[in-house]
């Protein structure tokens, strides 16, 4: 499979899965999806892109075709072997290349869900942390003064940075718990 086929494949697979969720996708919001720069360009990517950004909020734009190519996604693997193996295939395809549709892609839907990751690691650090603080009384480490410091610094880098700890903690868990667990072939 090309690039182009690729594209056109994953764009017809969201564009299906906005219909069954009663999802509007303009003619430009599916221009779009087709955006990427330098010679394989379908249009001119500075123009596509000033068109698109008078008339739509990047933002929202970009959640709501995440949601809908995870949906898509859901929704063959369901079906059938043959359509996850195509999705896969394209996407493995668009990823030796920079293609805009991978970045919705790559998004996890849901609110915020590595901030969440991030906060709980970040409170059971500090449930750790009380609990080392108490086991200090009872055992005296060699100086827990530099335990205590550094899950202090844990737990700071955690409730100022959450996206960016949860995201390395999911990187984690994708990497060694999910294909521990078998779901290495689901997300790809």
């Amino acid at each position: 499979m090309r690039a182009p086929e690729a594209k056109t494949f994953l764009v017809q697979q969201i564009s299906q899965q906005a219909q069954l969720d009663g999802i509007e996708l303009s003619d430009l919001e599916k221009r779009m999806l087709y955006f990427t720069e330098g010679s394989t360009a379908v249009e001119d990517p500075v123009a596509l892109n000033e068109e698109f950004e008078a008339q739509y909020d990047t933002a929202k734009f970009e959640k709501k075709i995440s949601r809908l190519m995870h949906s898509a996604y859901q929704r063959l693997k369901q079906e059938g072997p043959s359509g996850q193996h195509a999705w896969d295939d394209a996407i493995r395809r668009l990823k030796r290349g920079d293609h805009y549709i991978l970045v919705m892609w790559d998004q996890r839907p849901g609110i915020h869900g590595a901030q969440f990751i991030g906060y709980a690691v970040g409170i059971l650090l500090l449930a750790t942390l009380i609990g080392v603080k108490s086991l200090a009384r009872e055992v005296s480490p060699p100086n827990p003064r530099i335990l205590q410091a550094a899950f202090l610094a844990v737990v700071a880098a955690i409730i100022f940075f959450p996206s960016s700890i949860g995201n390395a903690l999911g990187w984690l868990a994708d990497k060694t718990v999910m294909r521990w667990m078998g779901a290495d072939k689901e997300d790809e």
